[in-house]
């Protein structure tokens, strides 16, 4: 039983289509959202978004944001999202080690919660680009 599946940044409709499935990491852990579900709303956690579809898995990195559900849909809408093959791994790797030494420095004043988010956006979007890989590699045998 499908139900229609919008996920929204402020610069594009990123996706838009009838699913089966989506799950999603809320901030108080992951959510899998089926068709005639509860209506809900709540916010969004850095991870990945999975959409099942047929039996066909699709998976995206997700900054944060937030899930509206109805009976009918399900929204996302956030800053910041991107398929495996969208994700620029040289630019993931540099946030990835500023954050890093950011918090290891520990300079006077650093905000400590902001390196923390963006060596978690920064892993998480690597993490996401691994499964381009994984994926490429399994097409290739």
């Amino acid at each position: 039983m499908a139900f229609k599946l919008e996920i929204v940044t402020p610069d594009k409709a990123f996706f838009s289509d009838e699913v089966d499935m989506v799950i999603v990491r809320g901030v108080e852990g992951d959510l899998a959202i089926l068709k005639n579900r509860a209506p809900l709303i709540t916010p969004l956690d850095i991870g990945k978004i999975r959409i099942i579809n047929d039996g066909e898995e699709k998976v995206a990195a997700v900054t944060d944001g937030y899930i509206s559900v109805t009976k009918e849909k399900a929204t996302v809408i956030t800053d910041s999202v991107e398929w495996p093959e969208e994700i620029d791994i040289e630019r993931a790797e540099s946030a990835k080690e500023r954050a890093e030494n950011r918090l290891r420095e520990k300079k006077e004043g650093l905000d400590v919660a902001r390196a923390e988010l963006a060596l978690r956006r920064a892993l998480n979007r690597l993490d996401i680009a691994n499964l381009k890989e994984f994926n490429n590699e399994k097409i290739n045998q």
